[in-house]
């Protein structure tokens, strides 16, 4: 039985810190959603664009991304996309925004069985929506080549890990969004941010094409420095 099927029969428990009575507790949700900053990783890869978080990556953050990133608790997509809506509208003041997920590669996403960015990225835009503001969703990112698993590298590896993995786009899937020479703000979005590499190697293949990114938003952000040849585990 998967983990999202025993989610919907027996009684919830908060992913953040195995509380009864919710998937994420109030006093968990306040850690995931309370605080909407520019956060950026030190040092910042060439070419990150400003990132923005909804949370620092507590360890409640943590299990509660993890246990829906890794761990099949799709149920969380609500709260996690809240909370990533939560960062974009607080960097974006009023301008409508378009969302361009970073993908999951696709030895992830066969395990999964899901793309959880992607994910967060539609529910996030819904949740813009309802509230009134523009959004669109524009899925044009693509893995050009296979990438080591992140976790364990340095920033330095990640980097080179990264260097030129991900492509743009475009055909029947995913349509060239009309308002990219426009006037809305286009945001790069994944889970979490630790280093930048991902963030920065997926603002240059926006580039490549003559977009530029806006700002990037995440659902976290390490709150460690990570320094060059050190190891980090997002």
């Amino acid at each position: 039985m998967t983990t999202a099927m025993l989610d919907l029969i027996l009684p919830p428990r908060c992913a953040g810190c195995d509380a009864p009575g919710s998937l994420v507790c109030p006093r968990c949700a306040v850690e995931l959603h309370g605080t909407p900053a520019r956060r950026m990783p030190d040092p910042a890869p060439p070419g990150l664009p400003e990132c923005w978080s909804a949370a620092e990556y507590t360890p409640a953050v943590r299990r509660a991304v993890i246990a829906y990133k890794e761990r099949g608790r799709t149920v969380l997509a609500p709260p996690l996309a809240g909370a990533l809506a939560l960062a974009v509208a607080t960097a974006a003041g009023e301008r409508p925004v378009l969302l361009v997920p970073v993908p999951s590669a696709r030895p992830a996403h066969r395990r999964r069985g899901h793309d959880p960015v992607a994910r967060l990225a539609e529910l996030a835009a819904g949740c813009l929506r309802q509230a009134g503001w523009p959004a669109t969703v524009a899925r044009v990112l693509a893995q050009r080549r296979r990438v080591a698993d992140q976790a364990g590298l340095s920033s330095l590896q990640r980097a080179a890990n990264l260097s030129t993995a991900f492509s743009v786009t475009i055909g029947r899937n995913a349509p060239v969004p009309r308002s990219w020479g426009g006037a809305e703000a286009i945001v790069l979005v994944d889970d979490i941010v630790t280093t930048g590499a991902t963030l920065a190697e997926a603002a240059r293949a926006m580039r490549e094409v003559g977009v530029t990114p806006s700002f990037a938003a995440t659902v976290a952000a390490t709150r460690r420095r990570v320094r060059t040849g050190e190891p980090d585990g997002g």
